[in-house]
């Protein structure tokens, strides 16, 4: 038994992580905490206050009783908008809390990358584009080339949660660029779980999507693979992560 705990901010697309763990056919479990969100806004200042420490650490306690052997912060807004730095004080703080290794979905991104093996990515956002400039950044910081992004503009995880796929599709392709070797769609508030294979076979490139890139960053802190191609091309890959982003206090397995 593999036991992953997730720290999910508020109530938008958490029961994607239900389906990834059938998907999974294993004896994968992903309990989930949902911290307190606010009005799920799409703000820099919002995101930040969802990320706070005392937040974050109310679900330690349940996940450990849980059986966690690891937790993700799966924010990826509630992460990178404090910087690179401030991302990794963040989860060293959660470790430290939780006596657990621990990670969040903006650092999954940079390590998933990595272990497809690409440099350059196409990032297709539904927040705004002052929070996705930020996204940006932080990608930037970690070593990644971005050749196009795309914003939707939208104000609050309840209006991507209400997205259909079709409309996910559409923001993937507008976004999408031909010198870009991976697509993200790094809102963990879409529904992206049940069909991303559809979403790479129309770009033609592999797709790493929020709720996808957290259940494996969470089994990458659990030195644990699974081989799930119905999660797309990362969950159909055993390409060694080369080197890691994490700071001293982050607990790293390789």
């Amino acid at each position: 038994m593999t036991t992953v705990g997730l720290l999910y901010p508020g109530h938008a697309a958490e029961d994607d992580f239900p389906r990834i763990e059938i998907t999974l056919d294993t004896d994968v479990r992903l309990p989930l905490f949902s911290t307190e969100a606010g009005e799920g806004a799409y703000d820099p200042d919002a995101l930040r206050e969802s990320g706070a420490p005392d937040r974050l650490t109310e679900g330690v306690e349940e996940l450990r009783l849980a059986g966690a052997e690891a937790l993700v912060w799966a924010s990826p807004g509630g992460s990178f908008v404090h910087g690179w730095a401030g991302a990794h004080d963040q989860i060293a703080t959660l470790a430290r809390s939780a006596g657990l290794p621990a990670s969040s979905t903006a650092f999954g991104f940079v390590h998933a990358v990595r272990e497809l093996g690409a440099g350059r990515v196409a990032v297709a956002a539904a927040w705004p584009e002052d929070v996705t400039a930020l996204f940006v950044e932080f990608l930037v910081a970690g070593g990644t080339e971005v050749v196009s992004s795309r914003s939707a503009g939208l104000a609050t995880a309840a209006e991507a949660a209400a997205w259909e796929p079709g409309q996910v599709k559409e923001l993937a392709r507008a976004a999408d660029h031909p010198d870009a070797e991976v697509l993200l769609l790094p809102d963990a508030a879409l529904h992206t779980a049940a069909y991303i294979p559809e979403l790479e076979e129309a770009l033609g490139k592999p797709v790493l999507t929020a709720n996808q890139v957290t259940v494996r960053e969470g089994l990458r802190l659990t030195d644990r693979r699974v081989w799930a191609p119905t999660l797309g091309t990362l969950f159909a890959t055993h390409r060694p992560v080369p080197g890691t982003v994490e700071p001293k206090g982050i607990e790293v397995r390789e």
